[in-house]
């Protein structure tokens, strides 16, 4: 798992190409980290209000101004947690949601859901592939599955206004006490 948080004041960091890349087999999720400034952020228009607890999670602290941070977590492959996640089509502003768990999630454990924004090289100004996340819900009401139990949530999420619906899919992850992402999962169809 691979987390690239960009500070909502470094436009120059979403078109730098050096930025560390995922490898084949890892997820990808790039988070813009709203700045004391505001909406005058150059970045502020795709910057989730959650972005920041996020870096605070997994970093410890948010982005600096100029530059992107990189999380490399390592969810475990053999995780006797199993984690699906499905999305509808688009309607009204919404995408409906729904998120199957099973397994045993240790103490302190969170459920989160995201939609993420598949952006290809060369456009949005970046010359990277990105899956920017747009909205986030979480953490989720998960006492089953603290318990072994079996675990479903369905929930409607609206997407930003300057969010692309075409290109939007849901992710949802687990993570463990420490912010650690233990278990991720995507939509497996990409047709909408």
């Amino acid at each position: 798992m691979v987390e690239r948080f960009i500070s909502a004041e470094c436009a120059a960091c979403w078109s730098d190409a050096s930025t560390a890349q995922p490898g084949a087999d890892e997820w990808l999720l790039d988070w813009i980290v709203p700045s004391s400034r505001g909406d005058e952020a150059p970045l502020s228009s795709a910057a989730p209000s959650e972005a920041r607890a996020r870096a605070s999670r997994a970093l410890r602290s948010a982005p600096g101004d100029d530059r992107t941070s990189v999380q490399r977590s390592a969810a475990r492959t053999a995780s006797a947690l199993q984690l699906r996640v499905a999305a509808g089509p688009a309607w009204n502003g919404y995408f409906g949601v729904q998120i199957d768990a099973s397994g045993h999630a240790a103490a302190g454990s969170t459920v989160w859901v995201a939609l993420v924004e598949s952006v290809a090289p060369g456009t949005d100004g970046t010359p990277l592939p990105r899956q920017l996340v747009r909205t986030v819900s979480g953490p989720l009401p998960a006492d089953e599955l603290r318990s072994g139990k079996p675990w479903q949530h369905l929930l409607a999420m609206r997407w930003p206004e300057t969010a692309k619906p075409s290109r939007l899919r849901a992710r949802a992850w687990i993570e463990d006490a420490r912010g650690r992402i233990v278990a991720m999962a995507g939509e497996r169809c990409s047709a909408r």
